[in-house]
């Protein structure tokens, strides 16, 4: 693939990962001409070949999918770029599957960048391959049938990437523009997307207010996890935040794009940012992670809000603190409190 070219230069994009962001993002990109996506997943069988992507102003893309499989063989060596849509936990062993396959001029990239995909990359991967991950999600994404259909509830106003190994920086650049029809600032080191305060403090915070206290009887309704969000979540989080920029400071690590989450969410206090957040309509009919039993609804401590953001997001967040003497007993409070769940679950 020739970076420099145009779109419709005929380039070839895996997705690893048919979750609700694998949907939206093959649906995006296959939707410019010149561009063939392929699809890596465990449910080859679940996908269409054409799936329907809903977006907000009431139409829908058809993606078109050209290859589908769980086998990386038939997929990576085809691909010019490869990305990853991953929960954290799958992004590692991904990574070692689809290295034997990859050309050396394919760009590896993830949705994501604080699920370690940079810190796994650099384990596995030759060090010159070309990275590039992104600092929060693109899209917010929901599948309405796997395989078949997904719903695109929320855009970003830009995109934040950080790069390694690229060449041709300000092409590359213009490309994830081009594909993803967005604005894309770049960052100058890939600790300004692996260290983040997104996933991995807004919802461990979130998760401990929610049910740190919980006494075993099960709740009446599943409630919605931003919507019904609360000012001590915000206090809570705030202060989290607070220990995550001292341990940026302390690194340092520029943080001209990472904002505070009162920078991030417009808000000066705990009351205003939790007055935000519950006025964010794609978020608003999102569900808190919870599962049905005979006798009510109760937390379910094996979701991705559990098993990714405390084992990966916060996790770095909290051993490079500890390893840099940086005082973080909120952080560790709720990463000690997640992690007792999980293992307990």
């Amino acid at each position: 693939m020739n970076i420099t070219s145009e779109i419709n230069s005929n380039i070839r994009i895996a997705i690893c990962g048919g979750g609700g962001l694998g949907h939206n993002c093959a649906g995006v990109l296959s939707s410019h001409d010149g561009v063939k996506v392929d699809m890596l997943t465990n449910r080859p069988e679940k996908w269409n070949h054409k799936f329907k992507v809903n977006i907000p102003d009431g139409s829908s893309i058809i993606g078109r999918l050209e290859c589908i499989s769980s086998n990386p063989e038939d997929i990576i060596p085809k691909a010019d770029i490869v990305f990853l849509c991953l929960p954290a936990f799958l992004v590692e062993e991904t990574l070692i599957k689809i290295k034997p396959y990859l050309k050396p001029n394919t760009l590896v990239g993830s949705v994501f960048g604080c699920t370690g995909f940079f810190i796994f990359a650099h384990k596995h991967l030759l060090n010159t391959v070309k990275l590039f991950a992104f600092q929060r999600v693109p899209y917010v994404s929901r599948v309405v049938e796997y395989g078949k259909e997904s719903n695109l509830l929320g855009y970003r106003d830009k995109l934040i990437m950080a790069i390694e190994n690229i060449r041709h920086i300000q092409q590359f650049q213009h490309l994830i523009e081009d594909l993803f029809m967005e604005p894309v600032v770049l960052c100058d080191s890939f600790y300004e997307v692996t260290l983040s305060n997104s996933n991995p403090i807004l919802h461990t915070g979130r998760l401990f207010t929610m049910w740190h206290d919980w006494d075993g009887k099960p709740f009446e309704k599943c409630g919605l996890f931003y919507n019904d969000w609360t000012i001590e979540t915000s206090q809570l989080e705030i202060e989290m935040d607070r220990e995550f920029f001292s341990l940026l400071e302390f690194l340092k690590i520029k943080t001209t794009h990472i904002e505070t989450l009162l920078e991030h969410y417009e808000s000066t206090d705990a009351s205003s940012m939790t007055a935000k957040i519950k006025s964010i309509k794609p978020l608003s009919t999102i569900l808190s992670p919870m599962k049905k039993i005979e006798d009510g609804w109760v937390p379910d401590f094996s979701s991705r809000y559990f098993t990714e953001d405390f084992p990966y997001g916060l996790k770095f967040i909290h051993d490079l603190a500890h390893e840099n003497n940086i005082s973080c007993p909120t952080i560790d409070m709720v990463y000690e409190w997640g992690m007792s769940m999980i293992k307990d679950s």
